[in-house]
């Protein structure tokens, strides 16, 4: 299954990460999964605040934070 993260960074910009795992996967591990991805990259520093990110399930017909 995969699940979207959208992580608000410091230039103003959100940048949203694919993270594949289970249906039953942890709020808080898909959280940190986009957050290191986003740190491995080359652009500004995201917020670590977990309830700044929005999370759902990739091909929902809405986007629906489940935080």
């Amino acid at each position: 299954m995969s699940w979207l993260v959208a992580l608000p960074a410091l230039d103003g910009r959100e940048y949203v990460y694919r993270i594949h795992a289970p249906a039953d996967a942890l709020l808080a591990d898909l959280f940190w999964a986009a957050f290191h991805c986003h740190e491995d990259g080359p652009h500004p520093r995201a917020s670590d605040r977990f309830d700044a990110a929005l999370i759902w399930q990739a091909g929902a017909e809405e986007r629906v934070n489940l935080i």
